[in-house]
């Protein structure tokens, strides 16, 4: 997978891809509008963060690049990319379980805090894209 060139668009399945982790710069693009969402994206080698309708809902450490991320009631999926062991972190609902699932490995069940915080490492390396599966539990 390659970099998302324009920070952000959306597929033709109706999910979205985003972020550049080649950026030398913070750049951002923001009122990019997907079925009445509103979405803003900020991207460089450092991190790479997502909102929509002005909430937090993805954030990397380092940056990275996420194709195909769809969200639902009960789950939230992507591919990742990136350059190194990276952080993310989701915002989900507070207080709730969910499997997360990266990769092949099954990190088990991990609860939100207060905030609908979730929080997990996934170690990348360039071109090798990592599938990222979290379900409520």
């Amino acid at each position: 997978m390659a970099v998302v060139k324009e920070l952000i668009r959306e597929e033709s399945n109706g999910s979205i891809s985003f972020g550049n982790y080649e950026l030398p710069q913070k750049t951002k693009k923001a009122d990019f509008e997907v079925a009445g969402d509103v979405y803003k994206v900020k991207t460089f080698k450092e991190i790479t963060k997502l909102e929509k309708n002005e909430s937090f809902v993805y954030e990397s450490i380092p940056g990275t690049a996420v194709s195909v991320f769809k969200e639902t009631a009960d789950e939230v999926s992507f591919f990742v990319d990136g350059t190194a062991q990276t952080q993310i972190t989701l915002e989900l609902e507070p207080n709730k379980e969910y499997k997360v699932v990266v990769g092949q490995a099954d990190l088990g069940v991990s609860k939100t805090d207060v905030g609908g915080k979730l929080t997990f490492d996934v170690e990348l390396s360039e071109g090798n894209l990592v599938q990222v599966k979290i379900t409520a539990a």
